[in-house]
């Protein structure tokens, strides 16, 4: 007889959870689009989600999904035939870079794998060889959510300004705004892009590109851009149907106006890096104690180079898999899938991965229970393990709150 009757936990890198006032916010009859409260508070967005991303730059909102942010930032500063340097470091880095080349867009790769952090060196060297400067732009991932590992944005923006390179810094902080660092304008990011559904905690639906006035005049000099993806009457829209091109998306707008009167108005986007930061190490801490040469390992050695959003772990195959399974059947939890780990679902690897989505709307409670619910996996599958991870963490945020 399963034991997980009550009140599920998505524990998945995304969709986050999204808050009850959230959810709340969202619950009404659909407003008007013409008229009222809705442009006016579509417009008050604007400067919130700036507040996260740090920058006095412009921000575009879209209707769609993180692939829908990534389409929407190439296609405005990238012309089929230009050459872009992706630095893939987990399946989502990889992702972007085929979106590019689906759309006429020459890539290079240098791809580090799915357990190590972009080398800059490596970067610098390839830069430095661009001697006829084709590179137009470099696209990086600050969190890749299938490897957990985070990259040094602001190291990048160093090489590039050492080499004295003129391509765009692309960074995808789809999964970590809101909840790693990020400071898009003192680190030197061009462009920026996120999705509602994981720092934000809205559910998935809106898309949004931030860019810099440097951004702003690669569009200008655009021959083409489609009228969709177009971001020059989205961040500053004439009239309330340009913001979105059509129908906005209502009911997600005043969720997000909820999510960011909490996020930024009530705790503080600073504060909201700290509390990810105690929570991160509290799971670091249980896997710590529980690591086991035929048991538990982080993805990530380094703790400096994990992010505060999601941990990507592994376990002997099929264990991972059997884990997951139990903490859905028996303790009411999801854990995330070890996606782009492994060569398919076919591939024995498939089943040794799993990740811990820790972001958003998430407390000590819940990701207590959360590991918790893991220490009774590992007893009840016998999976190898040192006990006390639970204690571990406890203890980590004991001494963030004495």
């Amino acid at each position: 007889m399963p034991l997980a009757h009550g009140r599920p936990y998505l524990a998945i890198p995304g969709p986050s959870v999204a808050p009850d006032r959230v959810l709340q916010a969202m619950h009404r009859p659909s407003p008007n689009i013409y008229a009222g409260e809705l442009p006016d508070l579509t417009a008050s967005l604007v400067p919130d989600l700036k507040a996260v991303a740090k920058t006095n730059g412009h921000v575009a909102m879209y209707i769609g999904n993180g692939h829908a942010a990534w389409e929407a930032s190439l296609a405005n500063v990238l012309a089929p035939g230009d050459l872009a340097l992706a630095l893939p470091t987990g399946r989502f880095g990889h992702g972007w870079a085929e979106m590019a080349r689906r759309i006429g867009i020459e890539v290079d790769v240098i791809d580090f794998g799915n357990h190590a952090d972009v080398d800059l060196d490596r970067v610098e060297a390839a830069l430095r060889a661009d001697t006829e400067g084709r590179i137009k732009a470099v696209l990086a991932v600050q969190v890749d959510t299938s490897t957990s590992v985070k990259n040094d944005i602001a190291g990048l923006r160093q090489v590039l300004d050492a080499v004295g390179h003129d391509a765009l810094l692309m960074v995808d902080s789809i999964a970590c705004l809101g909840v790693d660092e990020m400071q898009m304008d003192a680190w030197g990011v061009d462009i920026c892009v996120t999705g509602s559904q994981k720092g934000l905690m809205t559910p998935p639906g809106m898309a949004f590109v931030f860019f810099n006035d440097k951004a702003a005049q690669v569009r200008a000099k655009m021959e083409r851009v489609s009228s969709y993806w177009d971001w020059t009457p989205r961040a500053h829209p004439e009239e309330f149907f340009q913001y979105f091109f059509g129908t906005a998306p209502t009911h997600h707008i005043y969720g997000l106006r909820e999510a960011l009167n909490m996020l930024v108005h009530e705790e503080g986007v600073e504060a909201a890096w700290t509390r990810h930061a105690v929570l991160a190490r509290a799971v670091w801490a249980a896997f710590d104690v529980w690591a086991h040469p035929q048991g538990l390992a982080l993805n990530i050695k380094d703790p400096a180079k994990r992010s505060n959003a999601v941990t990507s772990a592994s376990a002997p195959a099929p264990k991972a898999t059997e884990l997951r399974e139990f903490m859905e059947r028996e303790i009411g939890v999801t854990l995330g899938i070890g996606i782009g780990m492994a060569a398919g679902a076919h591939d024995p690897a498939w089943h040794g991965y799993f990740r811990i989505g820790h972001m958003g709307h998430v407390n000590p409670h819940m990701l207590l229970g959360v590991l918790g619910g893991m220490e009774a996996g590992l007893q009840a599958l016998a999976i190898p393990h040192q006990p006390g991870g639970v204690s571990a963490a406890a203890s980590v945020i004991a001494e963030a709150t004495a």
